[in-house]
């Protein structure tokens, strides 16, 4: 393979493919080197974009890794990097622009909302969805970043944004970086505390929803604890 780009037959070439035949006709790498545009000494922009997935072992764990991870690959600098990383966040607000006119009354519909962003977070994260009394969302907040397998929040942290911005009711949701949604020990008897605090203060508790990630199992790719009888 030629070292450049424009030397390749103009058929082949990733930016000429695309206008040609339209973006889903291309690899992974050929998408990527559209982003990273020109390559570096002894490889094209195709070429390094092959390396660079070779090297992560697949585009989601690419759309997991930070900037400055992706910064400190060799010949891939801080703009290309930064490139990269808007490419994935645009693809994830681009996901969840349905939701502004749709109930979030589903945990199927939870997962659709936030499966993108939460599936590329190497650490367990904890939000809340605040909802009208329509199941419209009204605020989506982090409430607490933890470590790759735990997830340390009080109930009153999931309450407190309820009650201030007055919310009909709120989901939970939190990830597990394993890709399992199994929910642990730990899981259940937070989720039960939450149940309680919520009563006390007449707030509804929609959901408390655990995203995962798909497998060939078929199993879902995320749970609910309201599916199961528990909220």
């Amino acid at each position: 393979m030629s070292h450049r780009i424009h030397d390749m037959p103009e058929d082949d070439r990733p930016r000429e493919r695309l206008l040609r035949l339209g973006p889903g006709a291309l690899s992974d790498a050929e998408l990527l080197a559209i982003f990273i545009n020109t390559g570096v000494k002894g490889e094209n922009a195709l070429q390094v974009a092959n390396r660079l997935l070779r090297e992560v072992g697949t585009l989601h764990n690419l759309s997991r890794t930070s900037a400055s991870q992706i910064a400190a690959s060799h010949a891939l600098g801080p703009a290309k990097a930064a490139h990269l990383a808007a490419a994935f966040e645009l693809g994830r607000r681009a996901e969840r622009f349905w939701v502004k006119d749709t109930p979030l009354d589903e945990p199927e519909k939870v997962y659709r909302y936030l499966a993108a962003e939460m599936q590329s977070l190497p650490h367990e994260t904890l939000r809340v969805l605040l909802l009208n009394a329509r199941f419209h969302l009204m605020r989506d907040e982090v409430i607490f970043t933890g470590t790759v397998n735990e997830t340390m929040a009080h109930p009153r942290d999931i309450l407190r944004p309820a009650v201030i911005h007055k919310a009909y009711g709120f989901t939970v949701v939190h990830n597990h970086p394993s890709g399992d949604p199994a929910p642990s020990t730990a899981d259940r008897a937070f989720t039960r505390k939450i149940k309680d605090a919520a009563e006390v203060l007449s707030i509804k508790f929609c959901d408390h929803v655990i995203i995962g990630m798909p497998d060939q199992s078929g199993r879902k790719p995320y749970f609910s604890f309201r599916e199961m009888g528990a909220v």
